[in-house]
């Protein structure tokens, strides 16, 4: 759940295990998922548990076309509550209101339930004990970064030591900022539940979405939507950190922060829904960076103030997701080099000269902006890099992060013609075109019939399935059916897809990449291999967790999901893939 400023994960029996503040790239106040004591240890921390007495059975649905989660608990005795759990967000005196704040709604529902609240949160990454001061209508918590108050009609004194009691009316908690709450409390938070699911749905309404897996579409958007800190235009690429890729890997990276490479591809998706206020407030954020690069190096990542630097340290307080540690703060990767990015900035950039139906359209001064980050390109197209995939010990010439390079310049030639400035389009195709013979005489070997995924040797990486969306290559193109043919050979487990299968920096892989399956199923649909797409697609969905969502990777062997969650990247696929295998309206109706 989450409101574009702040957001939490809820667990199966309904407690929220997951929530940073400030902001999505902040300190854990509900951690335990990154925990391993049992929910009855009394050293536990890091959960906020409503919890029915004697429950034997939970179930979880979202109100429909909102990110508003009820959990129903029941008893054998027919006694049972639900718990509306949310975060604000809607219109409030001619502006979004989207605080940081959380609130649940406990009802009676069935009976005469009785209910024990639990709620211990953390601060410093569960280093701190978090001191909690108690008033007649409140919780207050002192964290890292701000104080928080819980505003409540709940019984305070029963709450502080945990004890059962009966639930015999509607029990509203708000936690928010340190202030009192200056409304009554009850109708205030009834009125932003219907605000908010109002505000939601209206935005769903508003998507294009394909006539086939709707539901599958328009959970997915949502919780894009939600990956966007929308008070700068920042897209997360997921919402937790170090959840591992697989078992006790070591491959735990903290993802709470933007990608250009996974927001250009969120904003690719959400577009072909005409979800367009996503891509206008990320544009805000991306002439930002832009302009801080002053024609130099641009970060694979940056935080989702902007800030280039994201050290990289272990939060030794906390064992990790199933005790599968260590849990990383900040991420390396931003010190990188990936050559890719440039072409992800001008990509995501290039419909704002075109698109009328923009507030703000693109104009000649960003034109000029976005030419320092083409000519950039131009100069590093056939350097090594980290790559997509973010190698530490190594770099190679990666034939992705050269045709991303490439597709910078074809898209300034594209966006100069928009603009009327024909020289300047001439000088970006001529650009283009020299790229493009350079790569293909770089990465095509002739024996495997295939584009190698560097210029040094003959190996693969699905990335380059992605020479079709890019336009780099047609579908009908001997190179590309060449490589389609290897990429499956050497990458393909059965119906899922492995971003590559050399040893790296953490030896061989063992999971399957959630997008790269995607890539597959688009590019077997783009050969005419559709009815094998189909199925495949319809695999991946039934993949998703109960919250209609997917993580970032998943076991070949088992079918277990792994990776941080929810990953952007997944989401993604789900969107493209639905849109591009969908039957048309015109079927349907």
């Amino acid at each position: 759940m989450g409101n574009c400023q702040a957001s939490a994960l809820i667990d199966r029996a309904g407690r929220m295990v997951w929530a940073c503040v400030p902001r999505v790239d902040g300190d854990p106040v509900f951690s335990a998922l990154l925990d391993d004591k049992g929910w009855d240890d009394s050293q536990s921390r890091g959960f906020w548990a409503i919890e029915l007495e004697n429950c034997v059975a939970v179930e979880q649905h979202y109100i429909r076309n909102t990110p508003i989660l009820v959990t129903r608990q029941s008893d054998a005795q027919g006694n049972a509550i639900e718990t509306y759990d949310f975060c604000p967000r809607h219109r409030h005196k001619g502006r979004m209101y989207r605080p940081v704040a959380f609130i649940r709604i406990v009802r009676p529902v069935a009976g005469s339930p009785r209910i024990r609240v639990k709620f211990r949160p953390t601060t410093n990454w569960n280093g701190e004990k978090v001191p909690i001061s108690y008033g007649s209508n409140h919780i207050r918590i002192i964290l890292s970064y701000m104080a928080m108050r819980v505003s409540t009609n709940a019984p305070i004194g029963l709450i502080s030591q945990e004890s059962w009691f009966r639930l015999e009316a509607d029990m509203h908690f708000f936690m928010g900022p340190d202030e009192g709450f200056s409304d009554a409390l009850r109708p205030a938070i009834e009125r932003m539940l219907d605000d908010t699911i109002n505000e939601w749905q209206l935005w769903v309404r508003g998507l294009a979405i394909p006539a086939e897996w709707q539901e599958a579409v328009i959970r997915s958007a949502i919780t894009l939507k939600l990956c966007q800190h929308e008070e700068t235009g920042a897209i997360v690429a997921a919402l937790t950190t170090s959840v591992p890729e697989h078992a006790d890997s070591g491959r735990n990276w903290d993802y709470r922060y933007c990608w250009v490479r996974d927001a250009y591809y969120t904003v690719e998706a959400l577009n072909r829904l005409g979800a367009l206020d996503v891509l206008e407030t990320y544009l805000v954020y991306l002439r930002n960076i832009v302009d801080g690069a002053k024609g130099g190096h641009i970060q694979p990542l940056y935080d989702v103030r902007g800030n280039a630097t994201l050290h990289e340290w272990e939060a030794e307080s906390l064992p990790g997701y199933r005790g599968m540690g260590p849990v990383r703060v900040g991420n390396a990767a931003y010190e990188q080099i990936q050559h890719d990015a440039y072409g992800q900035i001008v990509l995501s950039s290039v419909q704002g000269f075109i698109d009328q139906r923009l507030l703000r359209m693109a104009g000649h001064a960003d034109f000029e902006a976005l030419e320092a980050v083409g000519e950039r390109a131009w100069q590093v197209y056939d350097q090594p890099d980290a790559g997509l995939w973010e190698l530490r010990t190594r770099a190679h010439v990666h034939s992705y992060s050269a045709v991303m390079c490439w597709a910078a310049c074809d898209r300034l030639a594209h966006a100069a013609t928009a603009l009327d400035l024909p020289v300047r389009a001439i000088h970006w195709q001529n650009r283009a075109d020299t790229m493009r013979t350079r790569i293909l005489d770089m990465a095509w070997r002739q024996d495997s019939q295939a584009i190698s995924a560097n210029f040094e040797d003959d190996s693969r990486d699905a990335s380059l399935l992605q020479l079709l969306d890019m336009r780099f290559l047609k579908a009908d193109d001997p190179m590309f059916l060449g490589t389609l043919a290897a990429l499956e050979a050497d990458l393909r487990r059965g119906n899922d897809m492995l971003r590559y299968s050399a040893p790296d920096d953490f030896g061989e892989p063992v999971t399957a990449f959630n997008v790269c399956t995607f890539w597959l199923i688009e590019a077997l649909h783009r050969t005419g291999r559709t009815e094998e797409a189909r199925t495949l697609f319809e695999e991946m969905l039934s993949r998703r967790t109960a919250a209609g969502l997917l993580s970032e990777d998943i076991d070949p062997v088992t079918g277990e999901l792994w990776g941080n969650y929810p990953q952007t990247y997944s989401l993604v696929g789900i969107i493209n893939c639905a849109v591009l295998l969908s039957k048309p309206w015109s079927a349907m109706r």
